[in-house]
């Protein structure tokens, strides 16, 4: 009795099992997709406005940078966010958007590098301040565009 009792709640758990990877499966990208585009959306257009609270970090960040100032590269990251948010938004411009988000990720894990007395506490690289927190959470970011970019490739090969 025993056996088909756990023989039968194997079963049902396998099939609910499957219909969640289905589900996932079916809604994993476009749920990527606009969970970037709001946020790239978001935290773009504050950075034009003067509102991000990432703007000091940036300004401090740019400022060895041989042209432009500060406040111009603020508003011109600014619109870059916005523009990835914005090719996240639709899938055909979703493989451009990955391309300008990863260009985008080399300035943001600058201040590791340049500013370490922010980004680390004590200077130690194993106690990051909530600024390197904030930055090193972008490998997540990275992470979920490579697997989104994988799956383009995978949908395309289907058809």
């Amino acid at each position: 009795m025993k056996g088909i009792i756990k023989k039968f709640s194997g079963e049902i758990i396998d099939k609910l099992d499957e219909g969640a990877i289905k589900i996932m499966k079916s809604s994993s990208s476009i749920a990527i997709r606009l969970s970037f585009g709001i946020i790239f959306i978001w935290f773009g257009i504050l950075k034009p406005l003067h509102l991000s609270p990432a703007e000091d970090l940036l300004k401090a960040t740019v400022v060895w940078l041989p042209f432009g100032s500060p406040e111009i590269w603020l508003i011109i990251i600014g619109w870059w966010e916005v523009v990835i948010g914005i090719c996240f938004l639709f899938k055909k411009t979703t493989r451009l958007a990955i391309i300008l988000l990863l260009t985008q990720m080399v300035g943001t894990f600058m201040p590791l590098v340049f500013l370490p007395v922010v980004t680390f506490q004590s200077n130690n690289i194993l106690l990051s301040t909530l600024e390197g927190q904030y930055i090193i959470k972008n490998l997540l970011i990275i992470s979920a565009a490579l697997v989104l970019g994988g799956e383009i490739n995978r949908q395309k090969s289907r058809r």
